[in-house]
């Protein structure tokens, strides 16, 4: 069976939709690591006496309670603010991604 040109590009257009948000789905899923790693750090810090130590490079340098808390926290906001981009652009994806699909179909039908 023969497509017309217009499906054709619609279902090309469905393929590479749907490899875009497989990028998105992974890159969300590696800043929700990366979230959950400052959030248990975090943690570790609030429950931390006076003796805090960061890791820079190859080498681990005492560091002021107040000054990690507050890097953390600044770490948390950027990760979540690019969490919420990510999940935006995802429902931009996933509707464009029904209206191809339902597209896709009328026409497969009408044939």
């Amino acid at each position: 069976m023969k497509l017309a040109q217009g499906t054709q590009e619609k279902i090309q257009d469905l393929q590479l939709s749907e490899q875009a948000l497989q990028n998105i789905l992974l890159q969300k899923q590696a800043f929700q690591l990366e979230l959950n790693e400052t959030d248990a750090a975090l943690h570790e810090v609030e429950k931390a006496k006076d003796e805090v130590y960061k890791i820079v490079g190859q080498i681990m340098l005492k560091s002021e309670k107040h000054e990690i808390k507050k890097e953390l926290d600044d770490k948390k906001k950027i990760l979540e603010l690019r969490l919420k981009a990510l999940e935006k652009q995802e429902n931009i994806i996933k509707e464009k991604l029904e209206t191809l699909k339902k597209a896709i179909e009328e026409e497969l039908k009408s044939k």
